[in-house]
């Protein structure tokens, strides 16, 4: 209906509701702005020999928090560290896009509580559904269909996957140029809002893998933030459940106890999406060399983290020396990327600027094949062996 149609009070409250929308967005920018940093030069050089490699490549990275932030992913940002263009750009065959449904507040990385809800803010800020502002599991579903929106306007530049055959048509083995993908993950179970049952609805929505805790404990796995129990009866349950629909578990942010849990029962590949290794860095967050090798035990993979406290410093070097260590430690099938892109992490390079790290790679004498593997190819075995 055309506006002159309208009283002037209701065109006003419109035009109060775009503003406020516009002031929220604006909000959410700078909040971004200052928190998914990128700290390495964007032009440094790289050598011909890893451009040469590089061309080559399928890149898997196996978390990213893109869709939390309320940009268009369709355009080249100038802030963030993930886009379409940019993946293109950097060769990123498939990125694993994780839905963030409850940060809490003043997060701490021991001891920390369930208390406060900065998702919250976001969600009002940026306008998504009311039925968001108070539910986890609207907030995931909100979220699967922003990345599936974002594929119905890419003119087939992006694809959500879901299948095994649909990651061989667009993937198979190498990068083709001119198109990426996304996988949609889970980050805590805790967006079931308490109900087991809704890991079906989250796998109709598109979601293929499944980390059980974020930054606190929920009804399913304690988390290595919080109290750092194990998998409770109801998290046993929502492994098997999960693993039957070809949901890829993820041991990310999950305590020692919960990860032992998950790897006793486990019969698929398991993940850690997002990780480092204690040996090169020694806290919470990061695994310990048992369970990097269970992992591994598995068939799965390591996503090794690209943010300082997961590598063990700033800086390409020091991905790498986590990459060296993890191989050394679990056998160079069983590593893989897990940047953190746009997690409210600072992180030496964007997607565009991936092939600083095949240089690296290069450099600490990784060959061809062993790079291939690290940079995508043992990430694409995993999702080839779990999806439906």
């Amino acid at each position: 209906m055309p506006s002159r149609t309208l009283p002037a009070a209701a065109v006003g409250t419109g035009l109060g509701a775009v503003g406020v929308r516009a002031a929220g967005r604006a909000v959410s920018a700078l909040i971004e702005r200052r928190v998914n940093r990128t700290f390495g030069p964007a032009d440094a050089p790289v050598s011909g020999e890893a451009r040469d490699v590089h061309s080559r490549l399928a890149v898997v990275d196996l978390h990213a928090d893109s869709l939390l932030w309320g940009r268009d992913l369709l355009r080249r940002g100038p802030r963030g560290h993930v886009d379409v263009p940019r993946l293109i750009e950097g060769r990123v065959a498939l990125q694993v896009l994780a839905a963030s449904t409850k940060i809490s507040r003043h997060i701490r990385l021991e001891d920390n509580q369930d208390w406060g809800d900065d998702v919250r803010w976001l969600a009002v800020a940026q306008g998504w559904p009311p039925s968001t502002w108070f539910r986890l599991l609207p907030r995931a579903l909100h979220l699967a269909r922003r990345a599936h929106q974002l594929e119905a306007r890419s003119f087939r530049r992006f694809a959500v996957i879901t299948t095994r055959a649909q990651l061989e048509a667009r993937v198979g083995d190498g990068f083709t140029g001119g198109s990426t993908a996304g996988l949609l993950a889970i980050e805590g179970a805790h967006a079931l809002d308490g109900e087991l049952a809704n890991v079906d609805v989250l796998f109709d929505a598109g979601y293929r893998m499944l980390g059980l805790a974020h930054f606190f404990d929920n009804a399913y796995a304690g988390s290595v933030h919080g109290r750092k129990t194990g998998l409770s009866p109801a998290g046993r349950e929502l492994v098997g459940r999960a693993e039957a629909l070809g949901m890829v578990i993820d041991v990310s942010h999950a305590s020692p106890t919960a990860v032992a849990d998950v790897l006793a029962m486990a019969t698929r590949p398991i993940v850690a999406s997002h990780t480092g290794l204690r040996g090169v860095a020694d806290n919470v967050r990061n695994l310990s060399d048992e369970h990097a090798r269970g992992i591994a035990a598995t068939g799965g993979v390591m996503g090794i983290g690209f943010w300082p406290r997961a590598a063990g410093g700033r800086g390409v070097d020091w991905i790498v020396r986590s990459i060296r260590y993890a191989v050394d430690v679990a056998g160079l099938d069983h590593v893989a990327l897990g940047s953190d892109w746009d997690g409210a992490v600072a992180v030496p390079f964007d997607t565009a600027g991936v092939v600083r790290l095949t240089d690296a790679l290069l450099g600490a004498g990784f060959d061809e094949p062993g790079i291939a593997a690290i940079m995508g190819g043992n990430a694409l075995r995993v999702f080839r062996e779990v999806l439906p």
